[in-house]
């Protein structure tokens, strides 16, 4: 019989990004935020010299960056991903793996590992990540539509709205997954 492979401890870092639109081809990342789930006071924060002047101005409107700004303050990519590495690294416990966990991953995974592979070559993630709208579904039987902030957010995080700020939401979520994932064990327990 062949033998299972080891399950390593895992490390939650809940990931939010800003961008200057849909996607990384045409647009700029300009700010990542990510901290533990199980310990948010444990946060990175980093704002990007943009890549192009491309920008859907209702992008910059939810975040209230500023293309300027960022083109004068911003890191430079490579730097900018160089730093959150070394994070994931540093909070990341010897022998545990880093999973990547996002509200709506499909967005912030998309961004952030096509950054990590064209400035490092490498991401730190490997392919680990969780979406908590699918993870919310999985649970309750949800609709995707029901998986929205707008049903999330008076039930988990007392209708506190998101402030786009990448860390600040970075945070919020990870708030929201600490809580229906403990609702989800709970529901697993009495099973």
């Amino acid at each position: 019989m062949p033998s299972q492979p080891e399950i390593k401890p895992e490390t939650y870092i809940s990931v939010d990004v800003e961008t200057a639109g849909p996607t990384p081809e045409e647009y700029s990342m300009l700010s990542i935020g990510a901290c533990l789930v199980d310990d948010p006071d444990s946060g990175f924060y980093v704002e990007l010299k943009p890549l192009t002047d491309n920008v859907q101005e209702s992008s910059l409107a939810v975040s209230g960056l500023s293309m300027e700004s960022l083109a004068r303050d911003g890191l430079t990519p490579i730097d900018a991903m160089r730093q959150f590495e070394d994070w994931v690294e540093l909070v990341t416990p010897k022998g545990n793996v880093p999973v990547f966990v996002a509200f709506n991953a499909v967005f912030d995974w998309m961004w952030v590992d096509t950054y990590f592979h064209r400035y490092l070559k490498r991401n730190p993630f490997g392919h680990s990540a969780i979406d908590m709208k699918a993870y919310f579904m999985g649970m309750t039987g949800s609709t995707w539509a029901e998986t929205s902030m707008r049903f999330l957010s008076p039930h988990y995080l007392a209708g506190r709205h998101l402030s786009h700020n990448a860390l600040g939401d970075a945070r919020d979520q990870a708030d929201l997954f600490r809580q229906v994932k403990a609702e989800a064990e709970a529901g697993h327990r009495s099973a």
